[in-house]
């Protein structure tokens, strides 16, 4: 079974950076795209970003391009959300999951029901003063 674990959540000012951190178990993630998600309380789960299995292309929602960037670690083979200016309403579980196709990561973040993969268990980033 592919699983994924989530880290680096926590509690972060306004204004403030938080950097997320996706990794397997029990296969590599650099063969496959991967897509991180969120969801704010009473609210359905929404894509934020990916990256790509392949030639590394990213995309990311209107809501947080030029703020989020998705990563590879090759050292570590973690994907990683790099979050900066966070704004209150960033907060929420946050989702990594995997699919060895770029494509269906790309529709997931879109909003497009499909099955992936992998996910992860979520983390918690809570954005606060």
């Amino acid at each position: 079974q592919l699983r994924l674990v989530e880290s680096g959540g926590g509690l972060v000012q306004p204004g403030g950076s938080l950097r997320l951190s996706c990794a397997a178990s029990g296969f590599s993630l650099k063969y496959y795209a991967v897509g991180w998600f969120r969801q704010a309380p009473g609210k359905e789960r929404e894509g934020v970003g990916c990256i790509s299995g392949s030639d590394g292309k990213t995309y990311y929602v209107d809501s947080v391009k030029g703020r989020f960037t998705v990563s590879r670690d090759y050292v570590k083979d973690t994907v990683d959300l790099q979050m900066n200016n966070l704004k209150p309403e960033d907060a929420g579980v946050y989702y990594c999951a995997a699919d060895r196709s770029t494509i269906v990561v790309v529709d997931a973040v879109k909003g497009t029901p499909v099955n992936m993969d992998a996910w992860g268990q979520g983390i918690l980033v809570n954005v606060s003063s």
